[in-house]
């Protein structure tokens, strides 16, 4: 007969291994998973101008590390993908990620075409340790600390690329936020077909389809928010972003209805 637990000695309890965890800290990968993606990236870009224009630069890029550091520490603390945490920290990694690229070109006068490869490099750095630590880069296999902060570290460098490759072709390259945008919307069909014609494994395809709304939301967000001037429909970023965060608001509380009577997303055995 197997002993229950209180007749094992302490000594015994004490050198049992603990059971990994088995709940995913990210949302499945669904349609409405991948509007509030854009949605955030779009908020983002225009939350980041407003701080950085309204209060001092400095001020501004304080507020958003704090406010990022507070998102990311409430991510680490819930055990499982709850829809609020989850993407109040994807906002506050899309306001920093796209200080980050700012603060590069703006503050210390670093041209796009030299941060936006840089990013790129950056992020295959990520990618490369995350495979060679975990052997793989499936989003379903974030059940660890440390595939987690891999994976925060994936979406952050993503944020920030795609912040300085939508401004390289929208101002180095001339094309303008509208048309910047729409070259970007046919650059995410690469990924889809891809994957659809079998020549993309689906961790290839997620994460290039990542990285590529980043400049699609932050292009039309930008597009919708800067003056006449800058081709813009001059809405002002103030306005632009808070009717982006109302809707992603309303988004994630669907996703948090969706949500309640389980106990999170449950992750295959293979990752």
């Amino acid at each position: 007969m197997t002993p229950s637990l209180s007749q094992v000695p302490p000594s015994t309890r004490e050198h049992r291994p603990k059971s990994r965890v088995t709940l995913s800290k990210v949302p499945e990968v669904t349609a409405l998973f991948w509007v509030v993606k854009l949605l955030t990236t779009g908020a983002g870009e225009t939350s980041s101008d407003f701080l950085v224009s309204r209060l001092n630069p400095i001020v501004g890029v304080g507020i958003g590390f704090v406010l990022f550091a507070v998102a990311m520490t409430l991510q680490y603390r819930v055990t499982r993908y709850v829809p609020v945490v989850y993407w109040f920290a994807v906002v506050m990694v899309s306001v920093f990620g796209t200080m980050c690229a700012d603060v590069l070109h703006v503050g210390l006068g670093v041209p796009y075409l030299m941060s936006a490869p840089a990013f790129a490099v950056i992020l295959a750095v990520v990618f490369a340790l995350w495979r060679r630590s975990e052997g793989t880069l499936s989003i379903h296999s974030i059940t660890t600390r440390r595939r987690e902060t891999f994976y925060w570290l994936s979406v952050l460098a993503t944020f920030a690329l795609g912040t300085a490759t939508g401004d390289l072709t929208a101002t180095t390259f001339h094309l303008g936020y509208l048309a910047s945008g729409l070259v970007f919307v046919v650059v995410i069909l690469v990924p889809a077909v891809g994957h659809a014609a079998k020549l993309f494994g689906p961790v290839l395809a997620f994460w290039f389809a990542y990285v590529v709304t980043r400049p699609i939301g932050a292009s039309f967000a930008d597009w919708m928010g800067v003056s006449h001037a800058r081709s813009g429909l001059g809405w002002g970023t103030g306005p632009v972003s808070l009717v982006l965060l109302v809707v992603i608001a309303a988004l994630v509380g669907v996703l948090s209805i969706r949500s309640r009577g389980g106990a999170g997303s449950r992750v295959p055995r293979r990752g």
